[in-house]
């Protein structure tokens, strides 16, 4: 697949919405959009949003009729964009004991957005990963880094302003690049598992991009680390924002110049090389389970497996494993 089909086939990404960003600095144009018909809004607390409670959880968004008294108590306000015939606009509360002085309880259940986002549409997990990522950025920010004053949110939500007139510094938006990478050796692919998590789960390395690093070199230093293989013919495959809580996924393959495994630095409890048919026997076994597939590791084991011939790894992978 070409790599942006790749890219905007992928969950967490926000293709279909029209984030207006001409008229983001528009007040009056702003302020008839939040008393509009058509507009609903997002609630994040802290890390959890508006859904129902079903088996599979749908977001519940709220028009400004719904909302009552709570947008005064929003710490955040974000205009996020159009879609088809909606506005969006995304309401953050800070995540501590308080409870909303309206009965969500009654509309909905307040759930971590990691929990829930399987059983969303690819619009609802963007809709909500961007809304989740744009409130997180605004509590982190409400003071300086400069001087430590006190910022106000301007331009709609997408910059906060310093209110020290003598340091009036800018903050915009920032989101952490990391990359995450499917190393190849031969016909085999590189898997490891960190320790928290869930029993037989293995992925594939990745880590955060140092200052003065470009994304390659994070590459073959991240998987030195953490499996002591060296890599090149390091190549681009696709990305995906990863709001939890900040990140930006940036996926690559590499083929490994050694096969030989150490573990380096702890991140890892075990790291293997696995063939496609040991893949498929573990799955089957249940001795292995996968990443979930809404998240762009799954997507670079799938590519790397696929390529491999007639099978589809999704058709091997049992139902209760996503």
């Amino acid at each position: 697949m070409e790599g942006t089909k790749r890219a905007t086939s992928s969950y967490l990404t926000t293709p279909v919405i029209d984030r207006v960003t001409h008229k983001r600095e528009g007040e009056a144009w702003i302020a008839e959009l939040v008393q509009a018909r058509t507009t609903r809004f997002v609630l994040v607390w802290g890390s959890k949003v508006l859904v129902s409670e079903e088996a599979t959880p749908q977001p519940i968004l709220l028009s400004l009729r719904d909302l009552g008294n709570l947008r005064q108590e929003a710490e955040s306000e974000i205009f996020l964009g159009k879609a088809e015939e909606l506005t969006y606009f995304a309401l953050g509360f800070a995540d501590d004991e308080r409870q909303p002085h309206v009965n969500l309880a009654s509309i909905g259940a307040l759930r971590d957005l990691r929990s829930v986002v399987a059983f969303l549409s690819r619009q609802d997990a963007a809709l909500l990963a961007y809304a989740k990522a744009m409130t997180y950025w605004h509590h982190r920010h409400r003071f300086c880094g400069d001087c430590g004053a006190p910022t106000r949110s301007i331009h709609s939500g997408h910059l906060r302003l310093c209110g020290n007139p003598e340091c009036g510094q800018q903050h915009f938006p920032r989101t952490d690049p990391a990359i995450i990478v499917l190393v190849t050796c031969g016909e085999r692919c590189l898997l490891g598992r960190q320790p928290t998590w869930p029993t037989g789960r293995y992925s594939i390395v990745a880590g955060f991009v140092e200052p003065g690093e470009n994304l390659e070199a994070a590459v073959a230093r991240e998987v030195w680390e953490e499996t002591g293989v060296e890599v090149d013919e390091v190549r681009y495959h696709a990305s995906q924002p990863w709001p939890f809580p900040s990140s930006l996924m940036l996926g690559f393959t590499a083929q490994a110049v050694s096969s030989s495994i150490r573990l380096n630095d702890g991140e890892l409890e075990d790291a293997r090389w696995l063939s496609r048919d040991e893949i498929t026997g573990e799955l089957k076994r249940g001795t292995l389970r996968l990443p979930p597939d809404v998240s762009i590791s799954y997507r670079l084991i799938e590519d790397w497996f696929d390529a491999g011939g007639s099978r589809r790894l999704r058709h091997h992978i049992p139902e209760e494993n996503w």
